[in-house]
């Protein structure tokens, strides 16, 4: 689009249009965002929450969103992707954002985007669009995501005032490195020189430890610096703010969503005099706190599971939260991944839980057709297989055969969830 030429009027038509702006989707690197972030004048004010790591980043921004929002905060949290639609992405005082006001934001960047005389990805028109609108709304708190990696990621063009990097495992090696030191390097560069810093798995890589002492960030380590204690009914947390007992257990299910929240309680403390969050408000954004896409299980009979698990690490949380489900019926896979994912590595950690797969092809860029799923499937030595085209035509043969008791599992990637929620909404 030549710059005279009419500006998109929808939200459809600017999405449409970022996406075809620049000729790489993915193009790592924080030149372009940094000049036309100053172009907009953006510079927050009010404290802001950095989230990175392989897995985990999504839940902990919805349980941070969660907590401050009831006590009392108007937060800005920004998020990627999304699943229906693309306001997901940009929440203000716990509400997507408006259509108009998306497009007004796109406008806005577009503006500096051409004085500054550079083009964005399409993640990064959406980054700057996004604080944009967190600016113009005055929101008291932010919180963001990191897209990919932390080091060149757009998110990391600004500054946090505490910044949490949630996990490292292997994921994106073509972009961040094939190493988990070498991963953790770039998700460790969304640390700040004597801002808090979190780490909030058991296994930190030493390229992060390294980073956070060189930088003088003090970092806060699971383990040493604050733990948790789970019982029966509820847990207990132990940090730099003090002790907490009789904590209510998260409504995103998984017992590793007790780290996550163990981790948010941490930031919350390392920012307590900047904006403090009684423990009734953390209770309560606990058990409000909403992740769609992350062990979602959805009423009714048989038992539908949507998981965006895209990863061997998010893959043995899968399979552990599947072993702690009642025992009774079979569990039943839809199953789609992007070509370029470690499609075998996940079946080898999650098919002990399956009884039969249906595995499905994703139109998407990148996606594996159901032929190629069905074939890592044979070669992992499962036999219990239906081959599909796509999510829809797998998730209705999957609920066709399934019995009352049985489970659905249907995981591999957002784009398989993303399809799935989009049949069963129109069963609704």
């Amino acid at each position: 689009m030549a710059e005279s030429t009419p500006l998109p009027q929808t939200l459809d038509a600017w999405l449409a249009h970022i996406e075809r702006m620049h000729p790489q989707a993915i193009d790592m690197g924080l030149n372009r965002v940094r000049a036309v972030k100053d172009a907009m004048a953006l510079r927050p004010a009010c404290p802001v929450f950095t989230v990175g790591g392989t897995n985990g980043k999504g839940s902990a921004c919805m349980m941070l969103e969660a907590m401050l929002h009831h006590a009392g905060y108007k937060v800005g949290c920004y998020t990627s992707p999304h699943l229906l639609v693309y306001n997901e992405r940009v929440r203000i005082a716990g509400a997507n954002a408006l259509d108009g006001d998306l497009v007004r934001a796109f406008e806005a960047v577009q503006a500096a985007r051409s004085r500054a005389g550079v083009t964005l990805t399409y993640f990064e028109f959406g980054t700057l669009a996004a604080l944009w609108l967190f600016l113009e709304r005055k929101v008291d708190v932010m919180v963001l995501e990191i897209g990919l990696g932390g080091r060149l990621d757009a998110v990391n063009a600004f500054e946090p005032d505490c910044a949490m990097v949630m996990s490292v495992a292997m994921d994106h090696m073509n972009y961040l490195g094939d190493t988990r030191e070498k991963i953790g390097f770039e998700k460790a560069h969304i640390y700040r020189a004597g801002k808090p810093a979190i780490y909030a798995a058991d296994d930190p890589p030493r390229t992060l430890l390294d980073h956070a002492a060189a930088i003088g960030a003090p970092l806060l380590l699971r383990g040493r610096d604050y733990d948790f204690k789970p019982a029966a009914t509820q847990w207990s947390y132990q940090g730099p703010g003090g002790a907490r007992h009789g904590l209510p257990y998260p409504a995103l299910r998984g017992a590793y969503q007790l780290a996550n929240a163990a981790a948010c309680i941490t930031a919350l403390d390392s920012l307590r005099a900047r904006c403090p969050v009684t423990m009734n408000d953390a209770r309560t954004g606990l058990l409000c706190a909403q992740n769609p896409g992350r062990f979602q299980v959805l009423p009714g009979q048989p038992t539908i599971i949507l998981d965006v698990a895209h990863n061997p690490h998010a893959a043995q949380a899968l399979a552990g939260s599947l072993k702690s489900l009642p025992r009774g019926g079979r569990t039943l896979a839809v199953f789609a991944m992007l070509s370029d994912k470690d499609i075998a590595g996940v079946i080898e950690i999650v098919k002990p839980r399956i009884d039969h797969w249906f595995a499905a092809g994703i139109g998407a860029p990148r996606g594996a057709s159901g032929d190629t799923i069905a074939q890592f499937l044979s070669a992992a030595g499962i036999a219990s297989v239906t081959r599909c085209d796509d999510v829809a035509a797998a998730l209705n043969a999957a609920r066709g055969g399934a019995r009352v008791d049985d489970k659905i599992v249907v995981f591999g990637s957002f784009y398989t969830v993303s399809e799935a929620m989009q049949v069963l909404k129109r069963l609704t």
